[in-house]
C-alpha cells in the first residue's frame, strides 16, 4: 500500500508537470492534494513498518512530534483543499466561459498559499501546548502513531485545555470546509439540471465525478470516526484510523486516474 500510494502519487505529479495539456488550474490542485498524501503517509509508515520487524516498539519524542506535526498540517490542508477544489468546479460547471478569467494562475496561486497556511497555523496550534505539558510514568501511546490525543492522555496534568483546542480544531477545519462543499454543488447540481440535453448532463456530471468520490470517501471515514459512539474495541478503532490515513491516500491517484481516461473517451 505505501509503494501504491508514493508511485501513484509520485507518477501524477511528474505527469502533471511535464504535460503542457495538464497545466490547468484542477491538476494544479491535483498535484498538491497528491504532494500532500505523499509527505502524509511518509510522516508515519516507516515507523510503523519498523516496528513491525522490531520486538522493541519505541518512538523518540521528536520523531512523535514531527509525526504529530505533519499529520495536523496535512489534516486540515486537505480539508480546505477538497473546499478549494469543489470551488474550482463550481465555476467550471456554473460559469464556463469565465473559467479561464476566473480561475487564473494568482488565484490559484493565493489558494494554495491559504490552504497550506491554514493547515501549518492549526498545527502549531495543536502540537504547541500538547508538547508542553508535563510527562511522568510509563509513555505508551495507545496507538500505531503519535496520535495527539493518545499523547496528551500521557500526560500528569489537566488536559481539557487541550480537548477544547483539538475539538474548536474539528469543528473549524471538518465542517466549515464541508459546508461550503455542500454549498458549491448544491449550485452545481441546480445549473446541470437546468442543462436541455441529456447528453449535456451527462458531460456536465462526469466532468465533477471524481471530485465528490474523494470527498465521500475522506469525510465519509473521518466523520465515522470521530462522531460513532464510543467503541470498547480499540483495535476498530485503530482500523478505522488506518483506513482513513492509508487507504483514501492510496485511492486519490487511482479515482482521478480513472476520471482523466473517462474524459479522453468523452
Amino acid at each position: 500500500m505505501d509503494l501504491v500510494i508514493l508511485l501513484g502519487n509520485s507518477t501524477f505529479i511528474v505527469l502533471t508537470l511535464l504535460d503542457a495539456h495538464l497545466h490547468t488550474p484542477t491538476h494544479f490542485f491535483l498535484g498538491n492534494l497528491s504532494f500532500l498524501d505523499i509527505w502524509y503517509t511518509s510522516s508515519f509508515i516507516p515507523s510503523v513498518l519498523i516496528h513491525f520487524l522490531s520486538e522493541k516498539k519505541t518512538v523518540s519524542f521528536t520523531i512523535c512530534v514531527v509525526q504529530m506535526s505533519v499529520s495536523y498540517t496535512m489534516g486540515p490542508t486537505e480539508c480546505v483543499l477538497l473546499a478549494v477544489m469543489a470551488y474550482d468546479r463550481y465555476v467550471a460547471i456554473c460559469n464556463p466561459l469565465r473559467y479561464p478569467i476566473i480561475m487564473g494562475k494568482a488565484l490559484c496561486i493565493q489558494m494554495a498559499v491559504l490552504f497550506w497556511g491554514l493547515g501549518f497555523l492549526n498545527s502549531l496550534a495543536e502540537t504547541v501546548p500538547a508538547i508542553r505539558l508535563p510527562f511522568c510514568g510509563k509513555n505508551v501511546i495507545n496507538h500505531f502513531v503519535c496520535e495527539i490525543l493518545a499523547f496528551v492522555k500521557l500526560a500528569c496534568t489537566d488536559i481539557s485545555l487541550n480537548e477544547i483546542i483539538i475539538m474548536l480544531s474539528n469543528v473549524i477545519f471538518l465542517f466549515s470546509p464541508l459546508l461550503l462543499i455542500s454549498i458549491s454543488y448544491i449550485f452545481i447540481l441546480s445549473t446541470i439540471l437546468r442543462v436541455n440535453s441529456a447528453e449535456g448532463r451527462k458531460q456536465a456530471f462526469s466532468t465533477c465525478s471524481a471530485h465528490p468520490t474523494v470527498v465521500i470517501v475522506f469525510y465519509g471515514t473521518i466523520l465515522f470516526m470521530y462522531m460513532k459512539p464510543k467503541s470498547k474495541d480499540a483495535a476498530f478503532d485503530k482500523l478505522i484510523a488506518l483506513f482513513y490515513g492509508i487507504v483514501t491516500s492510496m485511492l486519490n491517484p487511482v479515482i482521478y486516474s480513472l476520471r482523466n481516461t473517462e474524459d479522453m473517451e468523452l
